[in-house]
Protein backbone atom coordinates (compact mmCIF):
# COMPACT_ATOMS: atom_id res chain seq x y z
CA UNK A 1 0.00 0.00 0.00
CA UNK A 2 1.60 3.01 -0.98
CA UNK A 3 1.76 5.99 1.67
CA UNK A 4 3.09 9.38 1.41
CA UNK A 5 6.10 10.25 3.69
CA UNK A 6 3.80 13.22 5.31
CA UNK A 7 1.14 10.12 6.96
CA UNK A 8 4.17 8.40 7.78
CA UNK A 9 5.79 11.81 9.67
CA UNK A 10 5.30 10.48 13.38
CA UNK A 11 7.89 10.02 15.75
CA UNK A 12 11.66 9.79 14.92
CA UNK A 13 10.89 10.31 11.10
CA UNK A 14 11.89 13.98 11.85
CA UNK A 15 14.81 13.43 13.25
CA UNK A 16 15.76 10.92 10.05
CA UNK A 17 14.57 14.09 7.70
CA UNK A 18 17.77 15.66 9.17
CA UNK A 19 20.55 12.96 8.73
CA UNK A 20 18.97 11.86 5.12
CA UNK A 21 19.01 15.07 3.04
CA UNK A 22 20.97 15.44 -0.04
CA UNK A 23 24.50 16.21 -0.35
CA UNK A 24 25.38 20.16 0.20
CA UNK A 25 28.25 22.35 0.77
CA UNK A 26 29.65 22.97 4.32
CA UNK A 27 32.08 25.06 3.52
CA UNK A 28 29.86 28.03 4.77
CA UNK A 29 30.16 26.38 8.38
CA UNK A 30 32.58 27.66 10.89
CA UNK A 31 34.55 25.54 12.92
CA UNK A 32 32.67 26.02 15.84
CA UNK A 33 29.08 24.85 13.92
CA UNK A 34 31.13 21.81 12.71
CA UNK A 35 32.11 20.85 16.06
CA UNK A 36 28.79 21.29 17.24
CA UNK A 37 27.49 18.88 14.72
CA UNK A 38 30.15 16.46 15.04
CA UNK A 39 28.83 16.67 18.97
CA UNK A 40 25.15 15.96 17.71
CA UNK A 41 26.19 13.36 15.79
CA UNK A 42 28.25 11.46 18.32
CA UNK A 43 25.35 11.62 20.45
CA UNK A 44 23.07 10.33 18.15
CA UNK A 45 25.47 7.20 17.14
CA UNK A 46 25.76 6.06 20.65
CA UNK A 47 21.86 6.53 21.67
CA UNK A 48 21.95 2.72 20.28
CA UNK A 49 18.12 1.87 22.44
CA UNK A 50 16.21 4.24 24.50
CA UNK A 51 12.68 4.93 25.82
CA UNK A 52 11.13 7.88 27.12
CA UNK A 53 7.75 9.61 26.38
CA UNK A 54 6.60 12.67 24.01
CA UNK A 55 4.37 14.97 23.30
CA UNK A 56 3.17 16.04 19.77
CA UNK A 57 1.96 19.78 19.08
CA UNK A 58 0.55 19.62 15.23
CA UNK A 59 0.02 22.91 13.14
CA UNK A 60 -3.52 23.11 14.66
CA UNK A 61 -2.45 23.25 17.92
CA UNK A 62 -4.04 19.60 18.40
CA UNK A 63 -1.92 17.77 21.02
CA UNK A 64 -0.84 14.26 21.18
CA UNK A 65 1.19 12.12 23.73
CA UNK A 66 2.54 8.73 24.21
CA UNK A 67 5.85 6.27 24.50
CA UNK A 68 8.76 5.32 22.65
CA UNK A 69 11.40 2.70 21.86
CA UNK A 70 14.19 2.97 19.50
CA UNK A 71 16.71 -0.21 18.99
CA UNK A 72 19.37 0.63 16.54
CA UNK A 73 20.01 -1.07 13.98
CA UNK A 74 16.78 -0.64 12.14
CA UNK A 75 14.09 -0.47 14.64
CA UNK A 76 11.86 1.66 16.88
CA UNK A 77 7.84 1.98 17.99
CA UNK A 78 5.51 4.87 18.41
CA UNK A 79 2.98 4.18 20.90
CA UNK A 80 -0.07 6.80 21.15
CA UNK A 81 -1.83 6.55 24.21
CA UNK A 82 -3.42 10.26 23.45
CA UNK A 83 -5.20 9.40 20.40
CA UNK A 84 -4.98 5.77 22.20
CA UNK A 85 -4.05 2.57 19.32
CA UNK A 86 -2.05 4.78 17.25
CA UNK A 87 1.02 3.16 16.39
CA UNK A 88 4.13 3.91 13.90
CA UNK A 89 6.19 0.71 13.84
CA UNK A 90 9.60 0.02 12.32
CA UNK A 91 10.59 -3.76 12.09
CA UNK A 92 14.06 -3.36 10.56
CA UNK A 93 12.48 -4.02 6.98
CA UNK A 94 9.26 -1.85 6.75
CA UNK A 95 7.76 0.81 8.83
CA UNK A 96 4.28 0.07 9.47
CA UNK A 97 1.50 2.83 10.66
CA UNK A 98 -2.25 1.53 11.89
CA UNK A 99 -4.41 4.27 13.02
CA UNK A 100 -7.44 2.11 14.82
CA UNK A 101 -9.59 4.93 14.98
CA UNK A 102 -10.05 4.47 11.00
CA UNK A 103 -9.21 0.92 10.94
CA UNK A 104 -6.22 1.87 8.57
CA UNK A 105 -3.36 0.03 8.44
CA UNK A 106 -0.16 1.43 5.89
CA UNK A 107 3.44 -0.23 5.34
CA UNK A 108 6.54 1.24 3.28
CA UNK A 109 9.73 -0.26 2.99
CA UNK A 110 12.32 1.22 5.49
CA UNK A 111 14.77 1.93 3.16
CA UNK A 112 12.36 4.63 1.16
CA UNK A 113 12.03 6.38 4.37
CA UNK A 114 13.73 8.78 6.32
CA UNK A 115 14.07 6.82 9.24
CA UNK A 116 16.47 4.49 7.14
CA UNK A 117 19.36 6.54 7.79
CA UNK A 118 18.61 7.54 11.66
CA UNK A 119 18.36 3.91 12.09
CA UNK A 120 21.12 2.87 9.92
CA UNK A 121 24.24 0.80 12.25
CA UNK A 122 26.30 4.48 11.53
CA UNK A 123 24.55 7.69 11.44
CA UNK A 124 26.25 10.72 9.59
CA UNK A 125 25.72 14.12 10.27
CA UNK A 126 28.38 15.48 8.23
CA UNK A 127 27.85 13.74 4.63
CA UNK A 128 24.26 14.12 2.74
CA UNK A 129 23.30 16.82 4.84
CA UNK A 130 22.47 20.55 4.07
CA UNK A 131 22.53 22.74 6.98
CA UNK A 132 20.83 26.08 7.16
CA UNK A 133 21.86 27.45 10.68
CA UNK A 134 23.56 25.94 13.88
CA UNK A 135 22.47 27.91 16.81
CA UNK A 136 24.27 27.80 20.49
CA UNK A 137 23.30 29.28 23.77
CA UNK A 138 25.46 30.29 26.54
CA UNK A 139 24.05 27.09 28.64
CA UNK A 140 25.40 24.92 26.16
CA UNK A 141 22.17 24.06 24.71
CA UNK A 142 22.37 23.91 20.57
CA UNK A 143 20.27 23.29 17.84
CA UNK A 144 20.50 22.33 14.44
CA UNK A 145 18.61 23.70 11.18
CA UNK A 146 18.01 22.11 7.36
CA UNK A 147 16.14 21.64 4.93
CA UNK A 148 16.32 19.87 1.76
CA UNK A 149 18.54 21.52 -0.55
CA UNK A 150 16.95 20.01 -3.95
CA UNK A 151 13.49 20.98 -2.70
CA UNK A 152 13.97 23.88 -0.37
CA UNK A 153 9.83 24.93 -0.62
CA UNK A 154 9.06 21.70 1.10
CA UNK A 155 10.02 22.52 4.50
CA UNK A 156 12.95 21.94 7.39
CA UNK A 157 13.93 20.85 10.44
CA UNK A 158 15.21 21.74 13.62
CA UNK A 159 16.47 19.25 16.57
CA UNK A 160 16.90 21.01 19.57
CA UNK A 161 19.76 19.28 22.44
CA UNK A 162 20.49 20.30 25.88
CA UNK A 163 23.80 20.51 26.94
CA UNK A 164 25.91 19.17 29.85
CA UNK A 165 25.48 16.67 28.75
CA UNK A 166 24.10 16.30 25.46
CA UNK A 167 20.28 15.36 25.44
CA UNK A 168 17.89 15.51 22.40
CA UNK A 169 15.24 17.21 23.61
CA UNK A 170 12.87 17.92 20.46
CA UNK A 171 12.49 18.77 17.41
CA UNK A 172 10.53 21.10 14.81
CA UNK A 173 9.34 19.78 11.39
CA UNK A 174 7.81 23.16 8.95
CA UNK A 175 6.30 21.46 5.80
CA UNK A 176 5.94 23.35 2.47
CA UNK A 177 2.69 24.68 3.41
CA UNK A 178 4.09 26.58 6.69
CA UNK A 179 2.75 24.44 9.07
CA UNK A 180 5.16 23.43 11.96
CA UNK A 181 4.71 20.55 13.78
CA UNK A 182 6.93 20.43 16.96
CA UNK A 183 7.71 16.84 19.19
CA UNK A 184 9.18 17.53 22.89
CA UNK A 185 10.53 14.18 24.51
CA UNK A 186 9.56 14.81 27.90
CA UNK A 187 11.73 11.80 29.04
CA UNK A 188 14.41 9.88 27.47
CA UNK A 189 16.55 7.13 29.30
CA UNK A 190 18.89 4.23 28.04
CA UNK A 191 16.84 1.08 27.43
CA UNK A 192 17.93 -2.39 27.49
CA UNK A 193 16.12 -6.16 27.41
CA UNK A 194 13.84 -4.49 25.33
CA UNK A 195 11.18 -7.29 24.15
CA UNK A 196 11.41 -7.84 20.37
CA UNK A 197 7.76 -8.05 20.37
CA UNK A 198 7.50 -3.89 20.79
CA UNK A 199 9.16 -4.03 17.31
CA UNK A 200 6.27 -5.97 15.95
CA UNK A 201 3.15 -4.90 13.85
CA UNK A 202 0.90 -7.28 11.85
CA UNK A 203 -1.72 -5.64 10.19
CA UNK A 204 -4.84 -5.90 12.49
CA UNK A 205 -7.35 -5.13 9.28
CA UNK A 206 -6.60 -8.41 7.40
CA UNK A 207 -9.19 -10.75 8.04
CA UNK A 208 -8.53 -14.89 8.80
CA UNK A 209 -8.00 -16.43 5.82
CA UNK A 210 -7.83 -13.35 3.40
CA UNK A 211 -4.63 -13.13 1.24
Amino acid sequence: MNASRRTFGFGLAAIATVSALPAAAQSSLSAADRATLAQAQSYLQNMTTAQGNFVETGPGGQRRTGRFWIQRPGKMRFEYTDPAGLLVVSDGNNVKRYDPRLNNFQQVPLSATPLSTFLARNVRLDQGVRIDRVTRMQSGAFAITARDQGKPNEGSVILAFAGNPVRLQEWTITDAQGGRTRTQLTTLTPASGLDASLFRLTDPTRRPGRN
